[in-house]
């Protein structure tokens, strides 16, 4: 609620209904969503924590939904609070599918998070080569360094990653 007479105030059946929203969001109700985006719910419309729509159906698996709201605009690079993106939460569930539709809605491949990771440097931590494949496909750069100076492989070794650990020992 706000004291500002000038800005709209929501009631409590209207942060329910948003609060639903969300919900209907994680759990992939995309009939739902998309009757909300018809008329006029904005595609880039963000929780408490800053996670976008997007954000959580990319995060979720929920690959329908994502096509649905990328087509109504949704940015593809909008950070949540702690600097993420819907790539990097596709890579950390390790859905491919999603990172492939991501990447070609326009997800900067070697786009950065708040602390400087990419989406690659998070697939080398978690071992996962497929994303590491896709991802180097789509351009993305395997020496690229975190903020703190960390890349990809120094990572993948600190996190005992071993599958990337591989990955990176064959090719060089």
């Amino acid at each position: 609620m706000t004291d500002d007479p000038q800005l709209p105030t929501l009631d409590d059946e209207d942060l329910r209904q948003v609060r639903q929203i969300f919900e209907w969001t994680r759990s992939g109700h995309v009939e739902a969503i998309a009757s909300f985006l018809r008329q006029g719910l904005p595609p880039n419309l963000r929780n408490e924590k800053g996670d976008s729509l997007l954000m959580l159906a990319a995060y979720h698996g929920r690959l329908e939904l994502a096509r649905a709201l990328l087509a109504a605009g949704a940015d593809p690079e909008l950070q949540n609070d702690r600097g993420q993106t819907p790539l990097a939460g596709a890579v950390f569930k390790g859905d491919e599918t999603m990172c492939r539709l991501l990447l070609e809605r326009g997800a900067r491949v070697d786009g950065r998070m708040a602390d400087g990771k990419t989406a690659f440097i998070m697939a080398a931590m978690f071992g996962r080569t497929a994303l590491m494949d896709l991802l180097v496909q789509h351009g993305a750069d395997p020496s690229a360094r975190d903020a703190a100076g960390w890349d990809g492989q120094a990572l993948a070794q600190k996190m005992a990653a071993q599958p990337a650990l591989e990955w990176f020992a064959a090719r060089g």
